[in-house]
């Protein structure tokens, strides 16, 4: 059993969302009717009632290697909700989250900080983040 367990309160929705998440996620599986593992992480789900709500202060990253894995969960995952910006969406279920291609993380903390720059500059720009339109900020200059 892991240690940290993220606990979701849902107003009615606990199975619901189970189901929605595992079959988003490859690799994934429902535990129980309200937990549920997302390639290896274990979530809870509770049907707690209206009381409380998400907000993007807290989201879920999700660090994606190909560019067709970012597009597939971006409209997954934003269906009913809301795409942002710089790759942030909100579900349906109101849960924010990051689809982050990971080449981002190495173009972000390369040691040339105009690549960088470029590359920040780049995802300043988007929505869903394009693996090759950073891959081409990265490389100018």
């Amino acid at each position: 059993m892991q240690k940290i367990t993220p606990f979701l309160w849902f107003d009615g929705k606990a199975e619901e969302t189970t189901k929605f998440y595992v079959s988003v996620f490859r690799n994934s599986k429902a535990l129980s009717p309200t937990t549920f593992q997302l390639d290896g992480q274990e979530f809870f789900a509770f049907n707690g009632g209206p009381q409380f709500t998400f907000t993007p202060a807290i989201s879920f990253f999700v660090n994606c290697e190909t560019q067709q894995e970012v597009d597939d969960l971006w409209e997954k995952l934003s269906e009913g909700g809301e795409k942002g910006r710089c790759g942030w969406l909100k579900d349906k279920y109101g849960i924010s989250w990051q689809i982050i291609p990971s080449v981002l993380g190495k173009f972000m903390h390369d040691k040339d900080p105009q690549k960088s720059k470029r590359v920040r500059q780049a995802m300043l720009k988007m929505d869903k983040l394009e693996i090759e339109g950073l891959k081409k900020a990265y490389a100018e200059g």
